[in-house]
Order: structure tokens, then sequence, then C-alpha cells
């Protein structure tokens, strides 16, 4: 019936997509309409009273080119909020790792130097003026937490020199307390020579970056693989098995599924 492929036709023709998927609903559509159709027909109706009713009743050709539209239009938009969505995470991942390693190796060199500042100014004992100098150091810094001084004890076997540590109690220690931080580790860097060990407390942030990048990364591939899994479905080949491919590998598993896949299946046809 001309007028019911008129009709199909006018709903989707400024719908763009995948052409197969599109047919495919026009066909669906065309379906409903000629066995609506087919009904009125049985009750008494003309056929182009029966045409013109079921069109009506599905919504009007001005109607239901406004929905479907608009259905398309969310499904794209949808699908292309789920990938920037994904491709941000990555992104942040990566910008959030390379600033934050940078930073903790910036870190453990400031505590290598202050700790061999303060053995630089340390004689055989420690003076108030050395802790003096070292509290001054622990203040004014924000990411140093504490200095812990042992006394060392020199052994000689051999060729070999080996230093030990007098007692398990430092010789001086001064820290400030630590804020409580679930997204900041606390690490101990420092020097000796044969008489003291200086150990530098300081904020790091290397758990924190792999943190941020193992969630980061999680959560780009949950929702690239959501985003693959929607693509496959309007391309009416979604299947457990590519659900499985996106799951495990991802962008690899859409490339597969983009070419070789297309490949196969076409030389399958």
């Amino acid at each position: 019936m001309k007028e019911i492929e008129a009709f199909v036709d006018s709903v989707y023709q400024n719908v763009g997509g995948n052409k197969k998927e599109i047919q495919e609903l026009k066909d669906e559509m065309k379906g409903h309409l000629l066995e609506a159709v087919h009904e009125l027909k049985l009750e008494g109706k003309s056929e182009q009273e029966a045409i013109e009713i079921s069109i009506e009743r599905f919504g009007g050709e001005k109607e239901m080119r406004s929905i479907v539209g608009q259905l398309f239009k969310a499904q794209r938009t949808f699908a292309k909020w789920v990938l920037y969505t994904a491709l941000t995470f990555l992104l942040i991942s990566f910008i959030g790792y390379g600033i934050l390693i940078p930073l903790e190796r910036n870190q453990q060199n400031e505590s290598y130097q202050f700790s061999s500042q303060i053995l630089d100014s340390l004689g055989n004992t420690i003076t108030e003026q050395a802790k003096t100098d070292i509290q001054k150091i622990v203040q004014e810094n924000e990411n140093i937490t504490g200095v812990t001084i042992s006394a060392v004890e020199v052994t000689n076997y051999g060729n070999e020199t080996f230093y030990t540590t007098v007692s398990e109690e430092p010789e001086y220690s001064f820290r400030e307390k630590p804020i409580f931080n679930h997204f900041i580790t606390y690490r101990a860097d420092g020097t000796g020579n044969e008489n003291w060990d200086v150990m530098v407390e300081s904020k790091g942030y290397v758990e924190t970056a792999y943190t941020a990048l193992f969630l980061s990364v999680c959560i780009y591939w949950v929702l690239f693989a959501i985003w693959a899994i929607i693509n496959a479905y309007h391309h009416r080949r979604l299947n457990a098995g590519w659900v499985i491919a996106f799951a495990l590998l991802n962008v690899v598993g859409y490339l597969f599924f983009r070419f070789i896949g297309k490949g196969i299946k076409n030389e399958t046809n």
C-alpha cells in the first residue's frame, strides 16, 4: 500500500543513524500499520478508510516524526555522553598521575636535602641550637611532618663497614602531629654518617597517584564497555560474545568488532 509506505518514509525521512537499524524499524512500523488496516477491513471499513484510521491511531505523521526524531536524538546523545565521560576519566587518570608522581619525587629530594642539612649541622652531640633549627624546619615546611635522629654505631668486619643504630629509641625526635587523611600517606627519607642517622618524615603522594589512576581507569573501562555495547546494539550485532569482548578487551574488543568482526560477517553472508 503506497499510502502506508509514504507515511512510514515521511516519519523517518529526517532521522540519521545506522541505515540497517532504521530500515528494520520502518519495516516493523509498516507491519503494525498493515495489520491494523487488515483488522479494520474485517470490521467493514473500506481500504482507504482503514488506512486513514490506522495512521490516525498511530499518532499521525507530524507527531510520529517528532517522537521518532527525539528518540534517535536521545539515543545518540546518551551514547556520546557515555563515550565522552569515559574519555574524560581516562584523561583525568593520566593528568593526575602526571602531577602526583613528580610531586612525590620533588618531596623525596626535598626530604633528602633537609636531612643532609641537619646532618651537617650536628657534631658529636645534639645541641639545643640544632634542636631549635630542626623544629623550625618542620614548622615552616608544610609537607615535613617530623624529624628523627638516631645514634649510629660503626662496626668493621674485614673490608666491610656496617652502620647500625645504637638503640631502638631515637636520640632526638620532633614531630608535628600529622593530619589524618585517607588520601595522603607518610614516608621517611634521610641520610647518615658514622655518628647519626637522620630521617625526615614527609607527606607522600605515590599511593594516592596509583589509587586515582586505578579508579579512573576502572570508571573509563566500564563506561567505554557500555558505549561499545550500545553501539553494537544499534548495529544489530550485539550478542553475549561481543559483551564479553568489550568487558575484557575494551577498546581492542571494539576495534575487533568494527573491523575484523565485520569482515567475518561479510564473508559468512
